[in-house]
């Protein structure tokens, strides 16, 4: 799984880099959130860890247009400086959580995982659907008679 983290504290943000990577996580590092929407279109990114405040855009601003164009993608709210109306807010418009800074990687790899977790659901509920959907397009279909439509539910059936 993959992990897009965005931030601002070069330290920071290499040293936690180097954590998650320790801990079996496939990290990427920027420090410009508008370099965020670039580097989903062409990466198959899981989560996002987004630092709130940046230098060239806002994080709810980036959240926004993360939610907007890949709403698959969980989004980790992280912020130093962050209040609880900011916090209440980033959870409307869809993060999957915000976490105050300093906070521990312990914390950050299990709000991580979480996520990767509510993705995987999300992704097995389209999947149910996609099936139940072609089910009931071929439900006319005398299946009983054609093999290759039984192996075809068959394979789609398995994750």
């Amino acid at each position: 799984m993959k992990v897009l983290w965005v931030g601002n504290n070069q330290r920071f943000l290499s040293d936690t880099q180097k954590l998650l990577k320790k801990k079996g996580h496939d990290v990427q590092a920027i420090s410009k959130g508008s370099e965020v929407s670039r580097i989903l279109s062409v990466q198959n990114i899981h989560v996002v860890i987004l630092d709130v405040k940046m230098p060239d855009i806002t994080g709810i601003e980036a959240l926004k247009k993360i939610k907007r164009h890949f709403p698959m993608v969980q989004v980790i709210m992280l912020s130093r400086h962050g209040t609880a109306a900011c916090a209440v807010r980033s959870l409307k418009f869809g993060a999957a959580d915000y976490l105050f800074n300093p906070v521990t990687i312990e914390k950050l790899l299990q709000k991580v995982d979480e996520a990767l977790e509510k993705r995987a659901c999300l992704e097995k509920k389209i999947r149910d659907i996609q099936i139940r959907v072609l089910e009931w397009q071929f439900k006319e279909i005398d299946s009983h008679n054609n093999d290759s439509m039984n192996q075809c539910f068959g394979r789609l059936s398995r994750p």
